[in-house]
Protein backbone atom coordinates (compact mmCIF):
# COMPACT_ATOMS: atom_id res chain seq x y z
CA UNK A 1 0.00 0.00 0.00
CA UNK A 2 1.37 3.21 -0.98
CA UNK A 3 1.42 6.02 1.61
CA UNK A 4 -1.03 7.54 -0.07
CA UNK A 5 -3.01 10.86 1.22
CA UNK A 6 -6.04 9.58 2.55
CA UNK A 7 -8.48 11.63 3.66
CA UNK A 8 -9.60 12.13 7.10
CA UNK A 9 -13.57 12.75 6.80
CA UNK A 10 -15.86 9.71 6.04
CA UNK A 11 -17.75 9.75 2.72
CA UNK A 12 -21.95 9.33 3.28
CA UNK A 13 -22.98 10.80 -0.14
CA UNK A 14 -22.22 7.59 -1.44
CA UNK A 15 -24.73 5.92 0.82
CA UNK A 16 -27.58 8.81 0.73
CA UNK A 17 -26.75 11.79 -0.62
CA UNK A 18 -27.95 15.06 1.00
CA UNK A 19 -26.98 14.68 4.58
CA UNK A 20 -29.32 15.02 7.44
CA UNK A 21 -31.61 17.01 4.50
CA UNK A 22 -31.48 14.03 2.31
CA UNK A 23 -34.43 13.32 0.17
CA UNK A 24 -33.47 10.14 -0.71
CA UNK A 25 -33.14 8.80 2.70
CA UNK A 26 -36.66 10.42 3.82
CA UNK A 27 -38.45 8.35 1.00
CA UNK A 28 -35.77 5.27 2.56
CA UNK A 29 -37.53 5.55 5.90
CA UNK A 30 -40.89 5.54 4.45
CA UNK A 31 -40.00 2.00 2.96
CA UNK A 32 -38.73 0.88 6.26
CA UNK A 33 -41.97 1.51 8.05
CA UNK A 34 -43.67 0.22 4.83
CA UNK A 35 -41.64 -3.36 5.09
CA UNK A 36 -42.38 -3.09 8.77
CA UNK A 37 -46.33 -3.28 8.12
CA UNK A 38 -46.24 -5.87 5.86
CA UNK A 39 -43.92 -7.60 8.62
CA UNK A 40 -46.23 -7.12 10.90
CA UNK A 41 -49.16 -8.51 9.20
CA UNK A 42 -47.57 -11.78 8.22
CA UNK A 43 -46.16 -12.07 11.62
CA UNK A 44 -50.15 -12.08 12.85
CA UNK A 45 -51.13 -14.33 10.63
CA UNK A 46 -48.58 -17.11 10.95
CA UNK A 47 -50.47 -20.58 12.50
CA UNK A 48 -47.86 -22.48 14.96
CA UNK A 49 -49.46 -25.48 13.70
CA UNK A 50 -46.28 -27.99 12.64
CA UNK A 51 -48.04 -28.14 9.20
CA UNK A 52 -46.00 -28.09 5.90
CA UNK A 53 -47.74 -24.88 4.98
CA UNK A 54 -47.03 -23.26 8.26
CA UNK A 55 -43.53 -24.00 8.04
CA UNK A 56 -43.00 -22.53 4.03
CA UNK A 57 -45.00 -19.26 6.22
CA UNK A 58 -42.49 -19.28 8.78
CA UNK A 59 -39.72 -19.37 6.58
CA UNK A 60 -41.02 -16.43 4.48
CA UNK A 61 -41.50 -14.42 7.99
CA UNK A 62 -37.81 -14.92 8.61
CA UNK A 63 -36.72 -13.70 5.02
CA UNK A 64 -38.80 -10.62 5.41
CA UNK A 65 -37.22 -9.93 8.98
CA UNK A 66 -34.45 -10.75 7.77
CA UNK A 67 -34.93 -8.05 4.98
CA UNK A 68 -36.38 -5.17 7.13
CA UNK A 69 -33.75 -6.02 10.01
CA UNK A 70 -30.91 -4.78 7.52
CA UNK A 71 -32.76 -2.04 6.13
CA UNK A 72 -33.63 -1.20 9.18
CA UNK A 73 -29.81 -1.50 10.71
CA UNK A 74 -28.96 1.08 7.38
CA UNK A 75 -31.03 3.56 8.22
CA UNK A 76 -30.17 3.76 11.59
CA UNK A 77 -26.57 3.36 10.95
CA UNK A 78 -26.96 6.54 8.55
CA UNK A 79 -28.66 8.60 11.49
CA UNK A 80 -25.44 7.54 14.45
CA UNK A 81 -23.28 8.97 11.79
CA UNK A 82 -24.70 12.31 11.05
CA UNK A 83 -25.44 12.65 14.86
CA UNK A 84 -21.42 11.84 15.86
CA UNK A 85 -19.87 13.71 12.90
CA UNK A 86 -22.03 17.09 14.27
CA UNK A 87 -23.68 17.22 17.26
CA UNK A 88 -25.13 20.40 16.67
CA UNK A 89 -26.89 19.34 13.60
CA UNK A 90 -30.64 19.99 14.55
CA UNK A 91 -31.75 18.22 11.60
CA UNK A 92 -30.25 15.14 13.08
CA UNK A 93 -32.49 15.89 16.22
CA UNK A 94 -35.73 15.21 14.86
CA UNK A 95 -34.25 11.92 13.01
CA UNK A 96 -32.99 10.65 16.44
CA UNK A 97 -36.58 10.80 16.79
CA UNK A 98 -37.92 8.68 14.18
CA UNK A 99 -35.56 6.10 14.89
CA UNK A 100 -36.62 5.85 18.47
CA UNK A 101 -40.31 4.85 16.86
CA UNK A 102 -39.11 2.84 14.37
CA UNK A 103 -36.97 0.90 16.60
CA UNK A 104 -40.23 0.41 19.13
CA UNK A 105 -42.35 -0.68 16.81
CA UNK A 106 -39.62 -3.09 15.23
CA UNK A 107 -39.23 -4.50 18.52
CA UNK A 108 -43.01 -4.58 18.96
CA UNK A 109 -42.92 -7.04 15.78
CA UNK A 110 -39.99 -9.02 17.04
CA UNK A 111 -41.54 -9.11 20.54
CA UNK A 112 -44.94 -10.75 18.62
CA UNK A 113 -42.62 -13.29 16.71
CA UNK A 114 -40.67 -14.54 19.59
CA UNK A 115 -44.11 -14.98 21.58
CA UNK A 116 -45.81 -16.62 18.24
CA UNK A 117 -42.66 -19.70 18.73
CA UNK A 118 -42.74 -19.52 22.15
CA UNK A 119 -45.98 -20.54 21.51
CA UNK A 120 -45.21 -23.81 19.73
CA UNK A 121 -45.53 -27.02 21.59
CA UNK A 122 -42.32 -28.94 22.26
CA UNK A 123 -43.38 -31.56 19.98
CA UNK A 124 -44.25 -29.38 17.02
CA UNK A 125 -41.13 -27.26 17.13
CA UNK A 126 -39.82 -30.31 16.94
CA UNK A 127 -41.22 -30.87 13.57
CA UNK A 128 -39.99 -27.31 12.75
CA UNK A 129 -36.87 -27.17 13.45
CA UNK A 130 -35.73 -30.42 11.78
CA UNK A 131 -37.37 -28.69 8.32
CA UNK A 132 -34.53 -28.11 6.06
CA UNK A 133 -35.43 -24.41 4.91
CA UNK A 134 -35.16 -23.23 8.77
CA UNK A 135 -31.61 -25.16 9.78
CA UNK A 136 -29.69 -22.18 8.67
CA UNK A 137 -31.31 -19.62 11.58
CA UNK A 138 -32.73 -22.72 13.93
CA UNK A 139 -30.30 -21.17 16.48
CA UNK A 140 -32.25 -17.70 16.22
CA UNK A 141 -35.53 -19.26 16.43
CA UNK A 142 -34.55 -21.58 19.21
CA UNK A 143 -33.05 -18.43 20.86
CA UNK A 144 -36.24 -16.52 20.28
CA UNK A 145 -38.86 -19.26 21.74
CA UNK A 146 -36.32 -19.08 24.97
CA UNK A 147 -36.48 -15.23 25.40
CA UNK A 148 -40.46 -15.56 24.73
CA UNK A 149 -41.02 -17.59 27.89
CA UNK A 150 -39.14 -15.23 30.23
CA UNK A 151 -40.71 -12.01 28.53
CA UNK A 152 -44.12 -10.64 29.42
CA UNK A 153 -47.55 -11.07 27.37
CA UNK A 154 -47.05 -9.43 23.73
CA UNK A 155 -49.67 -6.72 24.43
CA UNK A 156 -47.71 -5.76 27.87
CA UNK A 157 -44.35 -6.04 25.87
CA UNK A 158 -45.47 -3.52 23.33
CA UNK A 159 -47.08 -0.97 25.73
CA UNK A 160 -43.26 -0.90 27.37
CA UNK A 161 -41.88 -0.31 23.81
CA UNK A 162 -44.12 2.40 23.12
CA UNK A 163 -43.29 3.87 26.53
CA UNK A 164 -39.69 3.34 26.21
CA UNK A 165 -39.22 6.19 22.93
CA UNK A 166 -39.72 8.97 25.56
CA UNK A 167 -39.64 7.19 29.20
CA UNK A 168 -36.56 5.51 28.37
CA UNK A 169 -33.94 5.98 25.13
CA UNK A 170 -34.74 9.61 25.46
CA UNK A 171 -32.51 10.54 28.76
CA UNK A 172 -29.91 8.63 26.69
CA UNK A 173 -30.23 10.91 24.05
CA UNK A 174 -30.60 13.60 25.85
CA UNK A 175 -27.22 12.79 27.71
CA UNK A 176 -25.49 12.79 23.90
CA UNK A 177 -27.39 16.58 23.42
CA UNK A 178 -25.82 17.77 26.72
CA UNK A 179 -22.37 16.11 25.85
CA UNK A 180 -22.42 17.80 22.29
CA UNK A 181 -22.41 21.33 23.91
CA UNK A 182 -19.89 20.89 26.72
CA UNK A 183 -16.57 22.54 25.84
CA UNK A 184 -13.14 22.66 27.72
CA UNK A 185 -11.23 25.86 28.21
CA UNK A 186 -7.23 24.59 28.18
CA UNK A 187 -4.64 27.03 29.07
CA UNK A 188 -1.84 26.51 26.50
CA UNK A 189 1.82 28.03 25.63
CA UNK A 190 -0.03 29.86 22.80
CA UNK A 191 -2.84 30.67 25.14
CA UNK A 192 -6.07 29.37 25.88
CA UNK A 193 -8.06 27.11 23.66
CA UNK A 194 -11.31 25.61 23.65
CA UNK A 195 -11.94 21.99 22.78
CA UNK A 196 -14.62 19.72 22.69
CA UNK A 197 -15.08 16.65 25.47
CA UNK A 198 -13.72 14.23 23.13
CA UNK A 199 -10.92 16.91 21.74
CA UNK A 200 -9.65 17.62 25.53
CA UNK A 201 -10.46 13.97 26.90
CA UNK A 202 -7.25 13.01 23.75
CA UNK A 203 -5.00 15.22 25.97
CA UNK A 204 -5.16 13.05 28.99
CA UNK A 205 -2.26 10.94 27.30
CA UNK A 206 -0.06 14.11 27.12
CA UNK A 207 4.04 13.51 28.54
CA UNK A 208 3.94 16.73 30.70
CA UNK A 209 2.23 15.65 33.99
CA UNK A 210 1.39 19.71 35.20
CA UNK A 211 -0.28 20.05 32.14
CA UNK A 212 -2.16 15.98 32.48
CA UNK A 213 -3.54 17.51 35.64
CA UNK A 214 -4.76 20.60 34.09
CA UNK A 215 -6.97 18.52 31.69
CA UNK A 216 -8.06 16.31 34.04
CA UNK A 217 -9.27 19.19 36.49
CA UNK A 218 -10.74 21.01 33.25
CA UNK A 219 -12.33 17.85 32.79
CA UNK A 220 -14.18 17.63 35.71
CA UNK A 221 -15.37 21.11 36.28
CA UNK A 222 -16.92 20.50 33.13
CA UNK A 223 -18.36 17.00 34.42
CA UNK A 224 -19.12 18.76 37.61
CA UNK A 225 -20.98 21.54 36.06
CA UNK A 226 -23.41 19.35 34.35
CA UNK A 227 -23.32 16.19 37.11
CA UNK A 228 -27.27 17.45 38.66
CA UNK A 229 -28.36 16.99 34.85
CA UNK A 230 -26.39 13.72 34.22
CA UNK A 231 -27.24 12.47 37.56
CA UNK A 232 -31.06 12.86 36.59
CA UNK A 233 -30.35 10.57 33.33
CA UNK A 234 -28.69 8.10 34.62
CA UNK A 235 -31.33 8.05 36.98
CA UNK A 236 -34.25 7.76 35.52
CA UNK A 237 -32.99 5.18 32.53
CA UNK A 238 -32.21 2.55 35.42
CA UNK A 239 -35.31 3.19 36.87
CA UNK A 240 -36.95 2.48 33.85
CA UNK A 241 -34.68 -0.40 33.60
CA UNK A 242 -35.36 -1.89 36.82
CA UNK A 243 -38.89 -1.81 37.01
CA UNK A 244 -39.19 -3.28 33.80
CA UNK A 245 -37.19 -6.14 34.66
CA UNK A 246 -39.57 -6.14 38.14
CA UNK A 247 -42.60 -6.74 36.09
CA UNK A 248 -40.64 -9.30 33.84
CA UNK A 249 -39.92 -11.37 36.78
CA UNK A 250 -36.49 -10.41 36.84
CA UNK A 251 -34.45 -10.25 40.00
CA UNK A 252 -30.65 -10.45 39.04
CA UNK A 253 -29.66 -6.74 36.65
CA UNK A 254 -27.03 -9.03 35.07
CA UNK A 255 -30.14 -11.24 33.31
CA UNK A 256 -30.48 -9.17 30.16
CA UNK A 257 -26.66 -7.96 29.66
CA UNK A 258 -25.58 -11.84 30.10
CA UNK A 259 -28.63 -13.01 27.70
CA UNK A 260 -27.76 -10.43 25.10
CA UNK A 261 -24.21 -11.49 25.49
CA UNK A 262 -25.16 -15.10 24.64
CA UNK A 263 -23.14 -16.14 27.76
CA UNK A 264 -23.23 -17.92 31.42
CA UNK A 265 -22.54 -16.91 34.56
CA UNK A 266 -20.15 -19.32 35.26
CA UNK A 267 -17.95 -17.87 32.51
CA UNK A 268 -18.20 -14.43 33.62
CA UNK A 269 -17.24 -15.39 37.38
CA UNK A 270 -14.57 -17.46 36.06
CA UNK A 271 -13.00 -14.34 33.90
CA UNK A 272 -13.21 -12.03 36.82
CA UNK A 273 -12.08 -14.18 39.16
CA UNK A 274 -8.86 -15.35 37.58
CA UNK A 275 -8.49 -11.69 36.59
CA UNK A 276 -8.64 -10.39 40.35
CA UNK A 277 -6.12 -13.14 41.82
CA UNK A 278 -3.78 -11.54 39.19
CA UNK A 279 -3.76 -8.09 39.68
CA UNK A 280 -0.77 -8.17 41.68
CA UNK A 281 1.57 -8.25 38.75
CA UNK A 282 -0.39 -4.51 37.09
CA UNK A 283 -0.37 -3.05 40.71
CA UNK A 284 3.48 -3.93 40.23
CA UNK A 285 3.29 -2.11 37.23
CA UNK A 286 1.87 0.86 38.54
CA UNK A 287 4.14 1.34 41.25
CA UNK A 288 6.81 1.26 39.23
CA UNK A 289 5.30 3.76 36.76
CA UNK A 290 4.71 5.95 39.89
CA UNK A 291 8.29 5.80 40.83
CA UNK A 292 9.78 6.59 37.43
CA UNK A 293 7.22 9.58 36.92
CA UNK A 294 8.86 10.70 40.29
CA UNK A 295 5.51 10.33 42.75
CA UNK A 296 4.75 8.52 45.17
CA UNK A 297 1.71 7.25 43.64
CA UNK A 298 -0.38 7.43 40.33
CA UNK A 299 -3.35 9.94 39.86
CA UNK A 300 -5.58 8.35 37.84
CA UNK A 301 -5.02 10.77 35.32
CA UNK A 302 -1.47 9.35 35.26
CA UNK A 303 -3.09 5.41 34.42
CA UNK A 304 -2.58 5.87 30.30
CA UNK A 305 0.18 8.53 30.10
CA UNK A 306 3.65 7.71 28.68
CA UNK A 307 6.65 7.58 31.02
CA UNK A 308 8.47 8.87 28.54
CA UNK A 309 8.15 12.79 27.60
CA UNK A 310 9.47 12.28 24.05
CA UNK A 311 6.35 10.56 22.94
CA UNK A 312 6.22 10.07 18.70
CA UNK A 313 3.62 10.95 16.94
CA UNK A 314 2.75 9.79 13.46
CA UNK A 315 0.48 11.62 10.54
CA UNK A 316 -3.17 9.84 9.61
CA UNK A 317 -1.48 8.37 6.25
CA UNK A 318 1.61 6.83 8.42
CA UNK A 319 -1.16 5.46 10.91
CA UNK A 320 -3.31 4.07 8.03
CA UNK A 321 0.24 2.43 6.00
CA UNK A 322 1.22 1.06 9.34
CA UNK A 323 -2.00 -0.84 9.80
CA UNK A 324 -2.24 -2.37 6.59
CA UNK A 325 1.37 -3.56 6.16
CA UNK A 326 0.87 -5.45 9.73
CA UNK A 327 -2.52 -7.15 8.85
CA UNK A 328 -0.90 -8.04 5.71
CA UNK A 329 1.44 -10.03 7.26
CA UNK A 330 -1.31 -12.18 9.51
CA UNK A 331 -4.13 -12.01 6.73
CA UNK A 332 -4.01 -10.85 3.07
CA UNK A 333 -8.01 -10.77 3.26
CA UNK A 334 -7.92 -8.33 6.57
CA UNK A 335 -5.40 -6.01 4.37
CA UNK A 336 -6.96 -5.88 1.27
CA UNK A 337 -10.31 -4.96 3.46
CA UNK A 338 -8.29 -2.50 5.32
CA UNK A 339 -7.23 -0.33 2.32
CA UNK A 340 -10.53 -0.65 0.71
CA UNK A 341 -11.72 1.00 3.84
CA UNK A 342 -9.09 3.94 3.61
CA UNK A 343 -9.74 4.65 0.61
CA UNK A 344 -13.01 4.40 -0.31
CA UNK A 345 -13.28 6.90 2.84
CA UNK A 346 -15.04 4.53 5.34
CA UNK A 347 -13.07 6.24 8.16
CA UNK A 348 -14.27 9.56 9.82
CA UNK A 349 -11.13 10.49 11.80
CA UNK A 350 -10.30 14.61 11.19
CA UNK A 351 -9.51 16.30 14.65
CA UNK A 352 -12.29 19.10 15.21
CA UNK A 353 -14.72 20.65 17.51
CA UNK A 354 -18.62 19.69 17.49
CA UNK A 355 -17.83 15.94 16.43
CA UNK A 356 -19.02 13.35 19.95
CA UNK A 357 -16.26 11.85 21.88
CA UNK A 358 -15.36 8.41 21.69
CA UNK A 359 -14.94 5.58 18.92
CA UNK A 360 -17.09 3.50 16.66
CA UNK A 361 -17.59 1.34 14.17
CA UNK A 362 -20.85 1.03 12.34
CA UNK A 363 -22.51 -1.39 9.39
CA UNK A 364 -24.42 -0.78 6.57
CA UNK A 365 -25.99 -4.22 6.14
CA UNK A 366 -27.80 -3.35 2.50
CA UNK A 367 -24.74 -1.61 0.51
CA UNK A 368 -22.17 -4.23 2.55
CA UNK A 369 -20.20 -0.96 3.71
CA UNK A 370 -19.27 0.01 7.30
CA UNK A 371 -18.28 3.27 8.60
CA UNK A 372 -15.41 3.97 11.34
CA UNK A 373 -15.62 6.99 13.62
CA UNK A 374 -12.82 8.80 15.70
CA UNK A 375 -10.52 11.63 16.21
CA UNK A 376 -7.28 10.94 15.26
CA UNK A 377 -4.62 13.18 17.05
CA UNK A 378 -1.33 11.30 16.30
CA UNK A 379 -0.91 8.93 19.01
CA UNK A 380 0.15 5.47 19.58
CA UNK A 381 -2.90 5.01 21.47
CA UNK A 382 -5.09 6.19 18.10
CA UNK A 383 -3.05 4.24 16.02
CA UNK A 384 -4.30 1.44 18.34
CA UNK A 385 -8.07 2.50 17.97
CA UNK A 386 -7.91 2.90 14.65
CA UNK A 387 -6.96 -0.26 14.23
CA UNK A 388 -9.39 -1.45 17.03
CA UNK A 389 -12.31 -0.30 14.99
CA UNK A 390 -11.05 -2.20 11.75
CA UNK A 391 -10.97 -5.01 13.46
CA UNK A 392 -14.92 -4.50 13.99
CA UNK A 393 -15.38 -3.57 10.16
CA UNK A 394 -13.58 -6.89 9.21
CA UNK A 395 -15.63 -8.93 11.62
CA UNK A 396 -19.29 -7.86 9.50
CA UNK A 397 -16.87 -7.85 6.12
CA UNK A 398 -16.56 -11.25 6.32
CA UNK A 399 -20.05 -11.94 7.15
CA UNK A 400 -21.83 -9.85 4.42
CA UNK A 401 -22.76 -13.23 3.10
CA UNK A 402 -24.48 -14.80 6.11
CA UNK A 403 -28.09 -14.82 6.71
CA UNK A 404 -28.92 -11.42 8.13
CA UNK A 405 -30.51 -13.24 11.53
CA UNK A 406 -27.01 -14.55 11.84
CA UNK A 407 -25.12 -11.51 12.04
CA UNK A 408 -26.22 -10.32 15.20
CA UNK A 409 -23.40 -11.30 16.84
CA UNK A 410 -22.90 -10.09 20.93
CA UNK A 411 -20.84 -7.29 22.26
CA UNK A 412 -18.09 -9.77 23.66
CA UNK A 413 -17.75 -11.32 20.41
CA UNK A 414 -17.94 -8.53 18.43
CA UNK A 415 -14.77 -7.23 21.03
CA UNK A 416 -13.17 -10.23 20.46
CA UNK A 417 -12.43 -9.59 16.81
CA UNK A 418 -11.59 -5.83 17.26
CA UNK A 419 -8.91 -6.53 19.93
CA UNK A 420 -7.55 -9.14 17.97
CA UNK A 421 -6.65 -6.57 15.25
CA UNK A 422 -5.53 -4.26 17.74
CA UNK A 423 -3.30 -6.68 19.31
CA UNK A 424 -2.03 -7.80 15.61
CA UNK A 425 -0.53 -4.16 15.39
CA UNK A 426 0.37 -3.66 18.77
CA UNK A 427 2.89 -6.84 18.40
CA UNK A 428 4.51 -5.86 15.10
CA UNK A 429 4.80 -2.56 16.46
CA UNK A 430 6.57 -3.92 19.67
CA UNK A 431 8.72 -6.13 17.21
CA UNK A 432 9.99 -3.39 15.19
CA UNK A 433 10.69 -1.24 18.17
CA UNK A 434 14.71 0.40 17.09
CA UNK A 435 15.51 1.53 20.14
CA UNK A 436 15.50 0.10 23.99
CA UNK A 437 13.16 3.83 25.07
CA UNK A 438 10.49 2.88 21.93
CA UNK A 439 10.19 -0.84 23.18
CA UNK A 440 9.86 0.25 26.88
CA UNK A 441 6.77 2.76 25.86
CA UNK A 442 5.31 0.08 23.04
CA UNK A 443 5.82 -2.66 26.05
CA UNK A 444 3.99 0.44 28.09
CA UNK A 445 1.37 0.82 25.55
CA UNK A 446 0.47 -2.82 25.77
CA UNK A 447 0.25 -3.11 29.46
CA UNK A 448 -2.42 -0.28 29.26
CA UNK A 449 -4.57 -1.62 27.63
CA UNK A 450 -4.48 -4.39 30.17
CA UNK A 451 -5.04 -2.04 33.22
CA UNK A 452 -7.79 -0.95 31.39
CA UNK A 453 -9.72 -4.30 30.82
CA UNK A 454 -8.17 -5.64 34.05
CA UNK A 455 -8.94 -2.14 36.32
CA UNK A 456 -10.94 0.27 34.75
CA UNK A 457 -13.37 -1.99 33.00
CA UNK A 458 -13.50 -3.74 36.26
CA UNK A 459 -14.24 -0.07 38.34
CA UNK A 460 -17.10 0.33 35.70
CA UNK A 461 -18.69 -2.96 35.88
CA UNK A 462 -18.48 -3.21 40.04
CA UNK A 463 -20.11 0.74 39.73
CA UNK A 464 -22.80 -0.61 37.60
CA UNK A 465 -23.87 -3.53 39.23
CA UNK A 466 -23.71 -1.33 42.98
CA UNK A 467 -25.60 1.50 41.21
CA UNK A 468 -28.30 -1.00 40.42
CA UNK A 469 -28.46 -2.65 43.66
CA UNK A 470 -29.17 1.01 45.61
CA UNK A 471 -31.01 2.11 42.81
CA UNK A 472 -33.74 -0.46 43.67
CA UNK A 473 -34.41 1.01 46.83
CA UNK A 474 -34.82 4.98 44.93
CA UNK A 475 -32.99 7.58 43.61
CA UNK A 476 -29.28 7.96 43.93
CA UNK A 477 -27.78 11.36 44.86
CA UNK A 478 -25.31 13.27 42.89
CA UNK A 479 -23.17 13.28 46.18
CA UNK A 480 -23.47 8.87 46.15
CA UNK A 481 -22.76 8.18 42.49
CA UNK A 482 -19.55 9.84 43.28
CA UNK A 483 -19.03 7.79 46.32
CA UNK A 484 -19.65 4.84 45.04
CA UNK A 485 -17.75 5.28 41.41
CA UNK A 486 -15.02 6.46 43.62
CA UNK A 487 -15.10 2.71 45.75
CA UNK A 488 -15.10 0.84 42.29
CA UNK A 489 -12.28 2.43 41.46
CA UNK A 490 -10.15 1.82 44.44
CA UNK A 491 -11.37 -1.47 44.68
CA UNK A 492 -10.50 -2.39 40.85
CA UNK A 493 -7.13 -0.34 41.22
CA UNK A 494 -6.70 -2.30 44.81
CA UNK A 495 -6.00 1.59 46.42
CA UNK A 496 -3.37 2.12 44.66
CA UNK A 497 -3.84 5.45 43.46
CA UNK A 498 -3.47 8.69 44.95
CA UNK A 499 -6.55 10.49 43.02
CA UNK A 500 -9.81 8.82 41.96
CA UNK A 501 -12.55 10.36 39.46
CA UNK A 502 -16.04 10.71 40.70
CA UNK A 503 -17.82 12.02 37.95
CA UNK A 504 -16.09 9.21 35.91
CA UNK A 505 -20.03 7.81 35.67
CA UNK A 506 -21.08 11.30 34.31
CA UNK A 507 -18.01 10.97 31.55
CA UNK A 508 -18.35 7.48 30.47
CA UNK A 509 -20.49 7.14 27.79
CA UNK A 510 -21.56 3.66 28.53
CA UNK A 511 -23.55 4.05 31.59
CA UNK A 512 -25.63 6.20 29.31
CA UNK A 513 -26.48 3.90 26.60
CA UNK A 514 -29.86 2.16 27.21
CA UNK A 515 -29.55 -0.42 23.69
CA UNK A 516 -27.05 -2.62 25.98
CA UNK A 517 -26.84 -2.46 29.57
CA UNK A 518 -23.25 -3.10 31.27
CA UNK A 519 -21.57 -1.99 28.18
CA UNK A 520 -18.57 -3.09 30.26
CA UNK A 521 -17.23 -6.72 30.93
CA UNK A 522 -17.69 -7.75 26.99
CA UNK A 523 -14.65 -5.60 26.46
CA UNK A 524 -12.64 -7.87 29.34
CA UNK A 525 -14.03 -10.63 27.34
CA UNK A 526 -12.85 -9.62 24.10
CA UNK A 527 -9.58 -8.83 25.11
CA UNK A 528 -8.80 -11.93 26.95
CA UNK A 529 -10.55 -14.27 24.68
CA UNK A 530 -8.37 -12.70 21.56
CA UNK A 531 -5.37 -12.98 23.97
CA UNK A 532 -5.96 -17.30 23.21
CA UNK A 533 -6.61 -16.92 19.55
CA UNK A 534 -3.30 -14.61 18.59
CA UNK A 535 -1.42 -17.25 20.84
CA UNK A 536 -2.74 -19.37 18.03
CA UNK A 537 -2.05 -17.80 15.24
CA UNK A 538 1.49 -17.33 16.63
CA UNK A 539 1.96 -21.06 16.84
CA UNK A 540 2.37 -20.60 12.90
CA UNK A 541 -0.66 -22.40 11.68
CA UNK A 542 -0.77 -22.23 7.86
CA UNK A 543 -4.68 -22.55 7.83
CA UNK A 544 -5.11 -19.45 10.66
CA UNK A 545 -6.67 -17.24 8.22
CA UNK A 546 -9.40 -19.26 7.43
CA UNK A 547 -10.10 -20.90 10.54
CA UNK A 548 -10.29 -17.45 11.95
CA UNK A 549 -12.56 -16.55 9.07
CA UNK A 550 -14.93 -19.60 10.28
CA UNK A 551 -15.03 -18.74 13.57
CA UNK A 552 -16.01 -14.98 13.19
CA UNK A 553 -18.67 -16.22 10.76
CA UNK A 554 -20.23 -18.58 13.26
CA UNK A 555 -20.23 -15.28 16.23
CA UNK A 556 -23.92 -15.06 15.72
CA UNK A 557 -25.23 -18.30 15.31
CA UNK A 558 -24.07 -19.81 18.85
CA UNK A 559 -23.35 -18.65 22.34
CA UNK A 560 -19.93 -17.95 23.22
CA UNK A 561 -19.06 -21.15 24.86
CA UNK A 562 -20.11 -23.10 22.22
CA UNK A 563 -17.89 -21.10 20.16
CA UNK A 564 -14.99 -21.59 22.27
CA UNK A 565 -15.22 -25.15 22.47
CA UNK A 566 -16.34 -25.53 18.32
CA UNK A 567 -13.14 -23.60 17.72
CA UNK A 568 -10.86 -23.53 20.26
CA UNK A 569 -11.96 -26.46 22.31
CA UNK A 570 -12.03 -25.21 25.57
CA UNK A 571 -14.30 -24.35 28.70
CA UNK A 572 -14.94 -21.11 29.23
CA UNK A 573 -16.62 -21.98 32.30
CA UNK A 574 -13.81 -23.35 33.72
CA UNK A 575 -10.58 -20.43 34.44
CA UNK A 576 -8.22 -23.01 32.81
CA UNK A 577 -8.34 -21.47 29.83
CA UNK A 578 -8.58 -17.70 31.21
CA UNK A 579 -5.78 -18.57 33.04
CA UNK A 580 -4.27 -19.40 30.27
CA UNK A 581 -4.79 -16.46 27.96
CA UNK A 582 -3.89 -13.83 31.52
CA UNK A 583 -0.30 -15.66 31.30
CA UNK A 584 0.13 -13.30 27.77
CA UNK A 585 -0.20 -10.00 29.39
CA UNK A 586 1.13 -10.99 32.74
CA UNK A 587 4.72 -12.04 30.51
CA UNK A 588 4.36 -8.01 29.03
CA UNK A 589 4.84 -7.22 32.85
CA UNK A 590 7.65 -9.12 33.52
CA UNK A 591 9.62 -8.07 30.23
CA UNK A 592 8.85 -4.39 30.75
CA UNK A 593 9.78 -4.54 34.46
CA UNK A 594 13.44 -6.20 33.69
CA UNK A 595 13.63 -3.27 31.08
CA UNK A 596 13.77 -0.56 33.50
Amino acid sequence: MEQLNHKQTWDLEVIFPGGSKSTEFRTYLQTVEHEMNKLDSNVLQFDTKATTENMEALLHVCEQLERTMKMMREAFAFISCLHAQDTNDKHVQSLLGERSQLNAKFSGIQSKLKQKLGEITESDWNIFERYASLQEIKFVLQEYREQAQKMLPVEQEAIINDLAKDGYHAWGQMYDVIVGKMEVALEEENGVHHYSIGQATNKLTHPERNFRKHVFTKLSEAWKSQAELFSQTLNHLAGFRLEMYKHRGWNDVLMEPLMINRMKQETLQAMWSTITEHKDHFVRYLNKKAELLGVDKLGIYDVTAPVSKTVQTYTYNEGAHFIVEQFRKFSPQMADFAEMAFEKRWIEAEDRPGKRPGGFCTSFPYSEQTRIFMTYSGTASNIATLAHELGHAYHQYVMNDVNGLNQRYAMNVAETASTFAEMIVAEASLQQASSLEDKQALLEDKIQRSVAFFMNIHARFLFETRFYEERKRGVVSTERLNHIMVEAQKEAYCDTLSEYDPTFWASKLHFHITGVPFYNFPYTFGYLFSNGLYAKAKRGERSFEDAYISLLRDTGRMTVEELAMKHLGVDLSQTAFWEEAIQECIKDVNEYMALV
